[in-house]
Order: C-alpha cells, then structure tokens, then sequence
C-alpha cells in the first residue's frame, strides 16, 4: 500500500495549495457574475474527467435554484447573450471545449475559463479566468527542462495524467458552493428539494 499512501498524502496537499493560491479577486468575479445570472442560462462544458467535474458542479447549481444545463446533452436549449459558459478544460486546448467558447462569444454569452493555463487559448476566448494549479494530462515539458527539474529537485506527480487539475478543481467548485449557498441564504434542506425524486 505503499503507493496508495503516497498518492493520497500527494493528492490532499495539491489541494491544499491550490486553495492557498488562488486568486480570490478572480473567485469573487466569478461569485459576481454568477450570481448576474441567476435570471439568465448557465452552461457548463467540459470532457472527460473534467466533464465528470463540470456535471457535479451543474447539479449543484441545479440544487441550488439556477437554470443550468451541461453541453452536448439532447436537451439543451439554445444560448442567448447575456447568458453564461462556464468552460472547464485543464489543458485551456481541449478542442470541444474551445469550439463551445468560441461559439458562445459570437452569440454574446460571457465565457469563464476554469483551467490551469490561463495563457492557453481558452483563457485567451475568455471573458474572465480562474486559475487552478494542476498537472495536465499534456504533462510537465520533457527533455528541454529534464536536467533543471532533477537539480531543484523536481518530480512528476504520482497521479496520472490530469487528475492533479480534475481533483483541485472538484474541491474548488464544492468550496464555492458552499460560499454561493450563504450568499442566496440557501440551505441543505432548501437544497434537498430540488434533488432528483425519482432515481
């Protein structure tokens, strides 16, 4: 069990920086410019894992009263400006993710990347950035900094791929849950009746 061991401890203190490092500017932007939207649409995209994230996340915007809908389902109504993407790619590259961003600034929705590139396309579509540190699949650069990694003593992370970003970012978007439940005087309870009833 050694390596499940050191994967958690890894796993639980990349979170704990992340936290330490955001940028609480950006994080209350984007309390603001969800709270804007709360008479509007919000859609949230992403792939892969961090679709998994972008769903849980939906859900709980679901629960807590705002009209959400998460991309590429059969059901989503047509965006309109002045309305909500929420973009979700670690990598800022992931093309499904970059031909939403783009189609929704042509409409006049305002785009919110959630990546670890900031300088990457997604962040350069959109209309606000949150950062959250995390390895990408794409990986740490290979050869060109291999020799300078070894000497301060740099390593890859244990986890595979962009699980590094997908974790940081599911505790990121739980914890402004949290800050939006307080902010619109929700409750678990309140909460609770807007869950599924038939499962």
């Amino acid at each position: 069990m050694k390596w499940f061991e050191a994967a958690a401890e890894e796993i639980i203190a990349g979170i704990k920086s992340s936290i330490e490092e955001l940028n609480i500017k950006e994080v209350e932007r984007l309390i603001d410019l969800l709270l804007e939207a709360k008479e509007k649409k919000i859609f949230i995209v992403g792939m892969g894992r961090s679709g998994f994230v972008a769903r849980a996340f939906a859900l709980r915007l679901m629960n807590l009263g705002f009209s959400v809908y998460f991309l590429g389902e059969t059901i989503t109504p047509a965006a309109e400006k002045g309305d909500l993407l929420i973009a979700i790619s670690g990598t800022g590259s992931t093309k499904m993710v970059l031909t939403a961003s783009t189609a929704a600034k042509e409409i006049g929705a305002t785009v919110i990347a959630i990546t670890s590139f900031p300088e990457s396309q997604l962040g350069q579509a959109a209309d606000h950035i949150i950062t959250i540190k995390g390895r990408t699949k794409m990986g740490w650069p290979r050869e060109e900094d291999y020799l300078a990694r070894q000497i301060v003593g740099e390593r890859e992370p244990l986890t595979p791929l962009g699980s590094v970003f997908e974790n940081n970012c599911m505790v990121f978007l739980d914890s402004l849950v949290v800050e939006l439940m307080h902010r619109l005087g929700r409750t678990e309870e309140d909460l609770k009746r807007r869950h599924a009833t038939i499962e």
